[in-house]
């Protein structure tokens, strides 16, 4: 039986049993209405804490470069661009860039894991020198903190050209952990 009251248990008048019973019921909605806020909270917590990793989790990675580079299917020019690891769980990697904005994506780009023997706290970037005629060729790419990194999946006829010629690596400057990684390659 529902009352006018809107509880199960009505008052009846001169019986104190009713009244306790009354304010009990009130007592009970109370308590559900903070019990409901708590998981309420708590539940937004959870959902905006994959967020807060998320920079880490897409290894996203601010880079400058002071001259043309060369990626799989195309040249950047002179410019900053983001890296932006796609999908943690495929193999093989998928690597995305855009532009220093995150508006525009350039390349969409199959890599392979790529391994060091330490990890260091700076973004490191392997290049292939192929000479004064063309850009210098992004070969690997390390998230700082990692020593699994991503190879650029080139060509066969590409990948052949690149095992022939002189590598370096370039390590970006680092702010405190967590910042934007900053590289700038190309003397």
């Amino acid at each position: 039986m529902i009352c006018a009251n809107g509880f199960r248990q009505c008052q009846v008048l001169g019986n104190k049993e009713g009244r306790n019973t009354v304010i009990h019921d009130e007592e009970e909605v109370m308590n559900n209405q903070k019990k409901l806020m708590i998981l309420a909270t708590m539940l937004a917590f959870l959902i905006m804490l994959p967020a807060a990793r998320a920079s880490e989790e897409d290894q996203a990675t601010q880079l400058t470069f002071n001259k043309a580079v060369q990626i799989p299917g195309r040249v950047l020019p002179a410019g900053t661009y983001w890296f932006v690891l796609l999908d943690t769980n495929t193999a093989p990697k998928i690597v995305q860039v855009f532009n220093s904005d995150r508006s525009t994506l350039y390349a969409t780009i199959l890599t392979n894991n790529a391994e060091r023997s330490k990890s260091t706290d700076n973004t490191a970037l392997t290049f292939a020198d192929r000479g004064s005629m063309q850009p210098e060729t992004i070969v690997t790419w390390f998230y700082p903190g990692y020593t699994s990194g991503h190879e650029f999946v080139y060509s066969n006829r590409e990948e052949h050209e690149l095992a022939q010629v002189k590598h370096h690596t370039v390590m970006a400057a680092a702010g405190e952990k967590h910042q934007i990684q900053t590289a700038v390659a190309g003397d």
